[in-house]
C-alpha cells in the first residue's frame, strides 16, 4: 500500500471520465476528480467579449493562484533537483528492510519522496490545464510524467521486500511501537498478501498488462475515431452528421421524428459491428476472469471490490434495493409520458425536457453566494473555508482559448485544494461550482487532519462530498423558489439525476453482474445473448408503462464504462451515501453535521464501508438507497401536485 499513486494514470483515468461523460471520481494524489459533463450553455458574451479570450487577456481575479504551490519557476527546478536525489537516496534500502527501524526510516523517506513528486506533478500539470497549447508548460507536464515513472521504479521494491517476511512476521511488525505510524499500511500489505504472487510471477503478470489492455484500446478507438454515423435532418430538415456529441442533442428535440431517427440511426451503426463488439468486450470480461484466478480471488467481482474492501453484499444490496424501488421508477416514466403529452413514450423520449427551458441567468458572483447561503445547514466553520476558497485564489473560474475543458477539483497535500471550471452563467455551472466545492473541501478537511498516507479517500467516497452539496443546493432553491415555472424546471433537473445515476448506472452494473457470471460458467458472451440480457434489464428497470425499442438491446455496444468494470456501481452509491446524509443533515441538524464533518475528516484513515458507517451511513444495509428512494418519491409526488389538471 504505497502512498503514491502514479499521477500520468491518474490524468489518464480523469480525461476518460471528462470524455466519456460521467461522474467520476479517480484515485488521485489529492483528489483529481471530474464532474459529469453536463451539456455547456455558452456563457452570454459582452460586446468586448465576442471571442474567448487568451489566457493573457484573462483578468488575474478569476485565475487560481498556483503561487501556493511554486512561487516561481526557479522553486520548482530546485525541488525537482531534490527529488531526482532522494531517489538515488532511497535505492540504498533496497535489500535491507530486515527489521522495523529500517522500515520506518524508509518509509519516512518514501513519504517525502512521494509528497514531492506529487507536488511537482500537480504543478506542472495544472499549469499545462490553463492553456494547454503553450510549449513551456507541455515540456514541464511531460518531464513530470518521467519523473512520476522515475519514483514509482524507485519504490517499487519496497512492497515486495515487506511482503516477503511470513504472515506472523508481518503481525509482529504491525505490533512494533516503532511502526506505528504506518501500521495502516502494514495492515493493507497483510491483508493482499494471499493475492500477492511470487516475484517472477509478478513480473510475469506485469509483462501481460500492455497485452490486457487491447480491449479497451481497441473500442476506444473504433469507438471515437473509426465508427462514422450517417446523417440525420435535425430540426431546421437540415441533414446533419451525427456524432457522439450531438446525439443527446438529437434526443433532446422537441421534435419525436428528429429524436427516433437519430435514435434508429445511432444503434443501426453499432448493430452494423455487433460481432466485433461483442468480440471485444467478451475478451476484456475474460481478461477480468484471468487476472480473477491469477491472484486467487473467487470471483472477477469480488476481485473488483477488494482493492476498497468492499463487501460483495454492498453490490448485491445496491441491485436488491433498487429492484424494491422500481415502482417509482415507472411512475416516474407514467409522469414523463404524461409532460410530453405522447401517446406512447419510447427509449429515445428519455432526454427530451419535461418543460420549457427556464431562462434562469447566473453570473459566477451570484453562483457563488448561492452557493454560499445553500451551503448553511453544514455550519459556519464549513463555509469560512469555502468562502476562503471563493476569496483567494483556489478557483480558476471561466474559459480561455487553450485551456483544458471540462471541471475538476486537484491539488497536492500541504496546499489549499484547487478547482478547475470554465464557468457559464446558467444553472448547470452554479451546480459544478457546488460539486466541486465539496471535492475541494473533502480533500482539504482530510490533509488538515489525517497524515500524508492517511489522507487520500477512496473512489468509492470521493463523489459523496460533492453529490452532498449539489442535493443541499437543489434543497435551498426548491424552497426559495415561488414560481411554479422555476420549481417544475428545478424538481425535473433532480429527478433526472436519480434517473441516470441510480437507476441507470445500477442497471448497468447489474448488467457487468450477469455478464462475468455467465462467463465464469463457461457460456459464451455472443452478440445475441449479451443484446437479449440488456434488452430484458431494460424493460426491468422501465416497465411495461413505455414502449422498450427494440433498437436499445445494442445500448451495451456503446459504453465505455464496461471497460473499467464493475465501476459504474460507485456513482449510485455514492449518490445515494450524499443524499442520506443531506437528509439526516436537514432533519437532524448538529448531530448530523457533525457526523458529517467527521466523515470528511477521516480521509482515507479506515476503509470506506468503516468511515461512511460511523457518519451513520451504513452502506452494507439498505436504508441508505432507502433514504434516497424517498427523497426522489418526493420530488415526484410534488411533480405530480404541480402537473394536477394539465
Amino acid at each position: 500500500m504505497k502512498p503514491y499513486v502514479q499521477p500520468a494514470a491518474v490524468l489518464a483515468a480523469l480525461s476518460f471520465l471528462i470524455a466519456s461523460g460521467h461522474a467520476p471520481a479517480t484515485t488521485q494524489p489529492r483528489a483529481a476528480v471530474a464532474v459529469p459533463v453536463r451539456e455547456h450553455i455558452p456563457r452570454r458574451l459582452s460586446p468586448s467579449m465576442s471571442q474567448v479570450p487568451k489566457r493573457s487577456e484573462t483578468p488575474k481575479e478569476h485565475r487560481w493562484v498556483l503561487e501556493d504551490l511554486y512561487a516561481n519557476q526557479a522553486a520548482w527546478d530546485a525541488e525537482y533537483a531534490k527529488v531526482k536525489h532522494l531517489t538515488k537516496e532511497i535505492a540504498g534500502f533496497q535489500g535491507k528492510l530486515k527489521d522495523a527501524e529500517t522500515i520506518a526510516r524508509c518509509f519516512a523517506l518514501e513519504d517525502d519522496l512521494s509528497l514531492l513528486a506529487e507536488r511537482l506533478y500537480v504543478y506542472a500539470n495544472m499549469s499545462h490545464h490553463e492553456d494547454t497549447a503553450e510549449p513551456k508548460f507541455q515540456a514541464l507536464s511531460e518531464k513530470s510524467k518521467k519523473l512520476s515513472v522515475e519514483v514509482n521504479e524507485a519504490l517499487s521494491f519496497i512492497t515486495p521486500e515487506i511482503l516477503a517476511f511470513s504472515e506472523d512476521e508481518l503481525r509482529k511488525l504491525i505490533a512494533d511501537p516503532t511502526l506505528n505510524k504506518y501500521k495502516r499500511t502494514l495492515e493493507e500489505m497483510l491483508r493482499e498478501k494471499p493475492h500477492i504472487l511470487s516475484k517472477n510471477e509478478e513480473a510475469l503478470l506485469a509483462q501481460v498488462g500492455n497485452v490486457s489492455q487491447a480491449p479497451s484500446t481497441i473500442f476506444s478507438m473504433m469507438n471515437n475515431a473509426d465508427m462514422k454515423f450517417p446523417k440525420v435532418k435535425n430540426d431546421k430538415g437540415e441533414e446533419v452528421e451525427l456524432s457522439h456529441g450531438r446525439y443527446i442533442q438529437f434526443l433532446e428535440s422537441r421534435n419525436a421524428e428528429v429524436r427516433r431517427d437519430a435514435f434508429k440511426a445511432m444503434y443501426d451503426t453499432y448493430g452494423k459491428w455487433k460481432n466485433t463488439l461483442a468480440a471485444t468486450l467478451s475478451a476484456n470480461v475474460t481478461k477480468n476472469l484471468f487476472y480473477a484466478k491469477a491472484r486467487h480471488h473467487s470471483s472477477a467481482l469480488e476481485m473488483s471490490l477488494y482493492g476498497d474492501n468492499i463487501p460483495q453484499s454492498v453490490y448485491d444490496n445496491l441491485i436488491g434495493t433498487i429492484h424494491e424501488h422500481l415502482p417509482l421508477m415507472h411512475r416516474y416514466m407514467a409522469l414523463r409520458k404524461k409532460l410530453l403529452k405522447v401517446d406512447e413514450l419510447h427509449m429515445y423520449d428519455l432526454f427530451t425536457p419535461l418543460v420549457e427551458e427556464f431562462d434562469l441567468d447566473i453570473p459566477y458572483e451570484q453562483a457563488t453566494k448561492t452557493v454560499y447561503d445553500s451551503l448553511a445547514p453544514l455550519g459556519d466553520d464549513y463555509r469560512k473555508v469555502l468562502k476562503e476558497g471563493f476569496d483567494n485564489g483556489w478557483i480558476d473560474i471561466y474559459e480561455n482559448e487553450g485551456k483544458r475543458s471540462g471541471a475538476y477539483s486537484w491539488g497536492a497535500f500541504g496546499t489549499h485544494p484547487y478547482v478547475l471550471l470554465n464557468h457559464k452563467d446558467n444553472l448547470n455551472s452554479m451546480f459544478t461550482l457546488a460539486h466541486e466545492m465539496g471535492h475541494a473541501l473533502h480533500s482539504y478537511y482530510s490533509d488538515g487532519n489525517n497524515e500524508y498516507r492517511d489522507a487520500q479517500y477512496t473512489i468509492f467516497l470521493a463523489e459523496v462530498a460533492s453529490t452532498l452539496n449539489e442535493a443541499l443546493l437543489m434543497d435551498y432553491l426548491l424552497n426559495k423558489s415561488t414560481d411554479p415555472k422555476e420549481k417544475m424546471y428545478l424538481l425535473t433537473y433532480y429527478a433526472d439525476q436519480f434517473r441516470t445515476t441510480v437507476f441507470r448506472q445500477t442497471m448497468f452494473a447489474e448488467f457487468e453482474k450477469i455478464i462475468h457470471a455467465k462467463a465464469e460458467e463457461g457460456e459464451a458472451l455472443t452478440p445475441q445473448e449479451l443484446s437479449s440480457i440488456y434488452y430484458d434489464l431494460n424493460l426491468k428497470y422501465y416497465g411495461d408503462g413505455m414502449v422498450v425499442d427494440k433498437d436499445i438491446e445494442m445500448e451495451w455496444a456503446r459504453i465505455p464504462h464496461f471497460y473499467t468494470s464493475f465501476y459504474v456501481y460507485k456513482y449510485a452509491t455514492g449518490f445515494s451515501a450524499a443524499t442520506s446524509f443531506a437528509k439526516q443533515i436537514l432533519d437532524e441538524g448538529k448531530p448530523a453535521v457533525d457526523r458529517y464533518l467527521g466523515f470528511l475528516k477521516s480521509g482515507g484513515s479506515d476503509y470506506s464501508i468503516n468511515i461512511l458507517k460511523k457518519a451513520g451511513v451504513d452502506m452494507s444495509s439498505p436504508e441508505p438507497i432507502r433514504q434516497a428512494m424517498s427523497v426522489f418519491e418526493g420530488l415526484i409526488t410534488e411533480m405530480e401536485k404541480l402537473t394536477d389538471g394539465k
